[in-house]
């Protein structure tokens, strides 16, 4: 059974996860707008460009998810799913899907946003595991800390590999589709590496290397 992995943001979806949460919170007022707001764009600007400092990040997109009980994080991530994910949702990525479940793949998701926002997405999407930043928990709430390392460029491919270890898999034959240059050092270990409505370098690394360009948007070809 070979493995087929997928980043979610960007890649299976048509947006950012992780952002939209912290739009989401920003329009519930659940948190300093207006400084939130700037907050959460200038690391998704720093994400984009490869300069974002993934702990100070997480310190940042971590903090609301302590001031709220498990039941009332799974209400506002049901409402999160509504306002936010539905709309984003890619049938050309639903059908990626579904040809590798067909030749028997393994379907993995291996993101930077933490669980308790990718989690419920994954499921949605149906696949059979899902490799996400940690958030903390003590006695069923959140600390507002990460635990382990951070799923984010070389973080993928330490998280990887303990996965892979612990669930007896290896990387032969495996694909990993992503649209981003954080991903490249994961990207470099798989045996097909697909980029996926590819930023500007991706994209040139992905010509210069001959890998597979695809569009996963429903308003692309």
């Amino acid at each position: 059974m070979n493995l087929a992995i997928f980043d979610l943001d960007n890649t299976l979806i048509g947006g950012d996860s992780d952002y939209l949460w912290g739009e989401f919170l920003v329009e519930k007022n659940l948190v300093d707008a207006e400084l939130y707001k700037h907050e959460n764009q200038r690391f998704y600007d720093e994400y984009k460009t490869g300069t974002l400092d993934i702990n100070e990040f997480l310190e940042f997109s971590l903090a609301p998810l302590s001031q709220y009980s498990m039941e009332q994080l799974n209400e506002l991530h049901q409402q999160f799913m509504n306002s936010k994910i539905t709309s984003i949702w890619l049938t050309k990525a639903e059908a990626l899907l579904e040809k590798h479940r067909k030749q028997n793949n393994f379907l993995l998701i291996i993101t930077a946003t933490n669980h308790f926002v990718t989690s419920p997405i994954a499921r949605k999407l149906g696949v059979d595991d899902i490799i996400a930043t940690m958030p903390e928990q003590i006695n069923r709430r959140y600390t507002g800390k990460v635990t382990g390392i951070p799923c984010f460029q070389q973080g993928k491919v330490e998280r990887l590999s303990q996965w892979l270890k612990d669930k007896n898999h290896s990387l032969d034959g495996s694909y990993f589709y992503s649209d981003s240059y954080n991903d490249l050092p994961l990207l470099l270990e798989v045996s097909h590496p697909i980029a996926v409505d590819p930023d500007e370098k991706l994209q040139q690394h992905a010509l210069e290397n001959n890998w597979s360009v695809i569009s996963l948007r429903d308003t692309k070809s």
